[in-house]
């Protein structure tokens, strides 16, 4: 598979919906991850990330427009001992809950779907991060329906042990704009990294569509200590 450019991949694209990208430095010393939201509805645009422990969650922006928080009020990140949890649903906690009673990745995943959104019918895209005496490896999974048929649903999980520097993994809920929104399609996309967190996390916010972009957070941890920095950018302030 061909190493893209982040960058180009954000800014040919008006609506990716929701992504998230894990890989590894290209100095080999941190697990990268970085977890995007975007909206086209006044609900969905009326977010913003704050802090919850070592995770974080989604809130109103202004509660008084809040309309419907089933599927916009969340925890995208969540950490179970060496464990970084990242969603772009409520699936993280699902993830988090059943993996604290030892089940597998996947098998808490095989308890959820995508989301009831039709036409839509968003994919649930979720990663894992394995962090631990200087060795690290993840995780990534969509779940989408059949081809838009809600009667059926399709799960596809892809781990990589060993991650190269430099590189990682792309995966976004929609390929592009459109109505109905069409899903993800085929593996995670392979793409670059950076060393510099804050030149990172100023990319990608740059180039995401100025429109509909809401909310970033990036997260840059020692797989040799277990230590982190985070950086979160909303376009409310």
């Amino acid at each position: 598979m061909q190493k893209l450019s982040l960058e180009q991949e954000l800014k040919e694209n008006a609506y990716p919906g929701r992504g998230i990208v894990i890989g590894k430095s290209p100095d080999g010393k941190y697990a990268v991850t970085a977890y995007f939201i975007m909206g086209r509805s006044e609900n969905s645009r009326n977010r913003v990330f704050v802090e919850d422990g070592e995770g974080i969650r989604t809130q109103a922006f202004d509660p008084s427009k809040l309309s419907d928080p089933s599927l916009i009020i969340y925890a995208p990140v969540r950490v179970l001992g060496n464990k970084t949890i990242v969603t772009n649903g409520d699936q993280t906690d699902t993830i988090y809950e059943l993996m604290d009673k030892q089940q597998t990745f996947e098998q808490a995943l095989r308890t959820r779907e995508f989301e009831p959104d039709g036409p839509n019918y968003t994919p649930r895209i979720s990663g894992i991060m394995h962090v631990e005496n200087g060795k690290y490896n993840y995780a990534m999974s969509i779940l989408k329906s059949s081809d838009g048929n809600p009667d059926s649903c399709s799960r596809y999980t892809f781990a990589y042990s060993d991650p190269i520097a430099g590189e990682g993994h792309f995966i976004h809920t929609y390929m592009c704009d459109g109505d109905p929104l069409p899903s993800f399609e085929g593996e995670p996309k392979r793409v670059e990294l950076m060393d510099d967190m804050d030149a990172f996390t100023d990319m990608l916010w740059s180039s995401l569509n100025e429109e509909n972009k809401v909310s970033l957070f990036v997260r840059y941890i020692d797989f040799v200590s277990g230590e982190y920095r985070s950086k979160i950018v909303n376009k409310n302030q």
